[in-house]
């Protein structure tokens, strides 16, 4: 679905991603995992359009998107949640679920869109008429990820969920992320929170240094016993 070669990309003078290559297949749950500064975000920025790379390709479905622009991005088909939260604090809950769906530019259609989240996110139904800023920090995460949906996005980015949230929040966080997965969207999700990031991940990938040092079953990337090089010993075996 979405393939990243040699891609090159950064801020300033500088380059955070060093040629990166990485695919996301279709209907996965793929988590990037690394230490900080590694170049997870930077990732995401550059797939969604926030970052032009420098030198590389992103194809998505076999086209090239590279260079193109937030918006042509998301008609697309590829929505991002940002690591910090994203919604209007004093518009309600319902109000900014509807601001998802603006590109649809029919009410109808938007309506409709609205029921349907409605039914796979209670919070969405039971918090409509209050204002965002009441929402707990988890609160707020689910809200965001229902947004991101009204679209019906083929590939959903998901930046650092767990940024700041206590282990029962993170927990009702993760779950809702893998209902979103469940019910046929493809996730590439960048997480700090290496166990849990990779508990709900059907694939992983693991950057150092703004490459791609790891990949493989999810599973299988969390029991490597390189990964407590990288965790708890600075860096992978031969990086």
């Amino acid at each position: 679905m979405l393939q990243l070669t040699n891609v090159f990309a950064g801020y300033g003078g500088g380059d955070v991603l060093k040629g990166v290559d990485l695919k996301v297949e279709k209907g996965s749950l793929t988590c990037i995992v690394g230490p900080n500064g590694a170049g997870k975000s930077t990732v995401l920025r550059t797939i969604s359009g926030l970052l032009k790379p420098r030198r590389g390709s992103i194809t998505f479905y076999g086209q090239s998107i590279s260079g193109l622009s937030t918006p042509h991005i998301l008609k697309l088909g590829i929505a991002q949640i940002p690591q910090e939260h994203s919604l209007f604090p004093n518009m309600t809950v319902r109000e900014n679920i509807e601001l998802g769906g603006l590109l649809l530019r029919d009410h109808s259609r938007i309506v409709r869109r609205l029921h349907e989240i409605e039914e796979r996110f209670p919070i969405v139904r039971e918090r409509a008429k209050e204002l965002a800023r009441s929402l707990s920090g988890g609160q707020q995460r689910q809200v965001e990820i229902a947004r991101a949906l009204m679209l019906r996005p083929a590939l959903v980015l998901v930046d650092e969920p767990s940024m700041s949230l206590d282990p029962k929040t993170l927990v009702q966080v993760f779950v809702t992320i893998q209902q979103m997965h469940a019910t046929g969207t493809t996730v590439l999700l960048v997480e700090q929170n290496v166990r849990a990031g990779l508990a709900v991940a059907t694939h992983g990938i693991v950057m150092e240094s703004g490459l791609v040092r790891m990949e493989g079953p999810a599973e299988r990337v969390r029991t490597n016993p390189e990964m407590n090089h990288l965790f708890f010993g600075g860096t992978l075996t031969g990086a």
